[in-house]
């Protein structure tokens, strides 16, 4: 099984790639920039964009991941939901199954929070519902590690020292449930 997972650092933080190859057994493979877009991702004339239209066109997948920029979903849900089309037309077109990767509010009370001058809870919904939203409209699966994150961080921190990106648990738990997904996917079909 090969899975390329397209996003930025909420994946490559804690080396999150290994441990997905871990708990699948598959060749996982990251493109992958601090703070990139999924709209850099279709885009040819950048480094990340070109690396990974030749991967789409040239490379067999089994799954194909896709994770936006941590408040990209709200703050520029054009580009997102036009993105998330795309990129599931392009992964289908390779024989794929896209999934989504949907993200967490940051953390409630940390400082990146307090500086946007957000809502926890908001922050939380708009997530929720641009994330589902998004799957539904282009019939992906989705692993909801925000879902996740808010039900284990009531008892654990899964936050990393920025109130953003998540630590080696958080990570953990992402990669938990992206493989989650996929069994299931998986036993579906036999």
């Amino acid at each position: 099984m090969r899975i390329l997972m397209l996003g930025n650092s909420f994946i490559f933080t804690n080396d999150m790639p290994r441990m997905l190859a871990e708990l699948t057994g598959a060749e996982v493979v990251h493109h992958t920039r601090g703070g990139a877009r999924l709209s850099e991702q279709l885009n040819p004339e950048t480094q990340l964009g070109a690396q990974t239209q030749a991967a789409l066109r040239e490379e067999h997948w089994d799954y194909v991941v896709l994770q936006e920029m941590s408040h990209g979903p709200i703050t520029s849900p054009k580009s997102f939901f036009s993105s998330v089309e795309q990129l599931c037309g392009q992964i289908r077109e390779n024989g794929a199954i896209p999934i989504l990767y949907a993200t967490w509010a940051y953390q409630k009370g940390g400082a990146e929070l307090t500086a946007k001058g957000w809502d926890y809870e908001e922050m939380a919904r708009g997530l929720f519902e641009a994330y589902h939203k998004a799957a539904e409209e282009n019939h992906t699966l989705i692993a909801d590690v925000g879902q996740r994150f808010y039900e284990l961080s009531k008892t654990q921190n899964l936050y990393g020292e920025d109130g953003y990106h998540p630590n080696e648990a958080g990570s953990h738990i992402a990669a938990q449930e992206i493989a989650d997904i996929i069994r299931k996917h998986e036993e579906s079909l036999s």
